[in-house]
């Protein structure tokens, strides 16, 4: 049996859901690393584009909510329904990006070159975090998957309270601030963020080692592309609020 994978994208019950194809092509992590890198190339694309037209004078406002908004949506569906990765999931990367784009435009208006920090810092972490599974230095043991899961989960309900309560100007202490506490905060999302990797590489191999089906290639990049977000996302809020202390 897999286990829960912290990424509320991939768990442990989307493989029971699509059982075995045998006498079918199967999912590989060779194929799922190239429809990763498909994937990333579309978001970034996207995001290109998006950081263009908010440097030329465009209200992206519209294009950052509308392509949150349409990432989530697609991601939600993805989520229960998997076969529609190899059609939704490009569309999902090109939405992120940008919503990304449009964003990481906005912080680099305030902050000079903390995107390209952003960028690198995130590739770097994915990068150790790879290494840190490959090597066997951090295992995605029962109980480390579900305390990732419960740290994840708890994060999220925190975010959705914060949006909730900051529809009547309540904001939540901390949370966005440029204190040590804040920072504090920022850095423990981060790390948690990164030890998501950890649990997509072990069900992306399990995926693999058990015969899903081809289709859960593209649920296995998917789900990657949703981590390697979240940190990036992360990395450069941390990085804003320490540039803000200067």
């Amino acid at each position: 049996m897999i286990g829960r994978s912290g990424n509320p994208t991939l768990n442990e019950k989307t493989f029971e859901k699509t059982g075995h194809y045998n006498g079918q092509e199967t999912m590989t992590i060779g194929g799922t690393v190239n429809k990763s890198f498909m994937l990333l190339a579309l978001l970034i694309g996207a995001a290109v584009v998006s950081w263009v037209m908010f440097f030329n004078g465009y209200d992206m406002y519209p294009y950052m909510i509308g392509g949150a908004i349409g990432a989530l949506v697609l991601a939600l569906i993805i989520s229960f329904k998997p076969t529609t990765a190899p059609f939704l999931a490009p569309i999902y990367a090109i939405g992120e990006g940008f919503f990304l784009g449009a964003l990481s435009a906005a912080y680099e208006s305030l902050y000079y070159g903390i995107t390209m920090q952003a960028a690198l810092l995130t590739m770097c972490v994915f990068l150790a975090m790879l290494l840190v599974y490959k090597t066997g230095l951090v295992k995605a043991s029962a109980g480390f998957k579900k305390g990732l899961f419960a740290a994840t989960a708890g994060i999220a309900l925190v975010y959705l309270l914060s949006f909730i309560l900051g529809l009547f100007g309540v904001t939540v202490p901390y949370l966005h601030d440029s204190t040590p506490i804040g920072i504090g905060i920022s850095v423990v999302i981060v790390i948690i963020a990164a030890l998501n990797f950890v649990l997509d590489f072990n069900f992306i191999e399990e995926g693999a080692r058990q015969g899903a089906p081809k289709y859960m290639e593209w649920y296995g990049s998917f789900g990657l592309l949703v981590t390697l977000v979240w940190l990036y996302v992360e990395i450069i809020r941390l990085l804003s609020k320490l540039a803000s202390r200067d």
